[in-house]
């Protein structure tokens, strides 16, 4: 498995693993998958620096990302990120995800940021294993935020002091 910084060649199989999650998973709370040219946008809004795209390569083919993005856009916010994981569902459960929050956690570090927050959906007890493993607490629950797949679903805020 290689972990490198994403290029705009990435960026359709970013999406086609993401617009799986949208049709099929509570990881994101987006519920119409996205084109091509949205992503292209968010790429190079997200791969800005201190932010960072990253995937996994397994046999030249992208099977995972992950992206530290901004916690919030007012300035006093600017050494918190919130990161993002996402494993193609046929790769899952071969330690992909924990490759790239490792590479995320690195690259925190080295661009000063101070703290990572993760916001996890309810039903994704991987994530919280995944961050808590990497020293991440659960600091609370915002309760019914999202309504997706005719259900209601909480967030689990988890956070690492760096």
């Amino acid at each position: 498995m290689k972990i490198r910084e994403a290029t705009e060649a990435d960026v359709p199989a970013i999406r086609d693993i993401y617009n799986y999650e949208v049709l099929h998973g509570v990881a994101t709370f987006d519920i119409e998958p996205k084109s091509l040219e949205d992503r292209l946008q968010w790429f190079r809004e997200t791969n800005q620096h201190p932010q960072v795209v990253i995937v996994a390569e397994v046999g030249g083919e992208v099977v995972g990302w992950g992206c530290l993005h901004r916690y919030h856009t007012r300035a006093a916010y600017r050494f918190s990120t919130e990161d993002s994981v996402y494993i193609h569902h046929e790769h899952r459960g071969r330690g992909i995800g924990k490759a790239i929050l490792a590479r995320l956690l690195e690259f925190a570090r080295e661009r000063g940021f101070h703290t990572v927050l993760a916001g996890v959906s309810e039903g994704n007890e991987v994530s919280i294993r995944l961050h808590t493993s990497f020293g991440f607490e659960v600091w609370g629950t915002q309760r019914q935020v999202g309504h997706k797949f005719e259900r209601w679903l909480d967030v689990t805020w988890l956070q690492l002091m760096l």
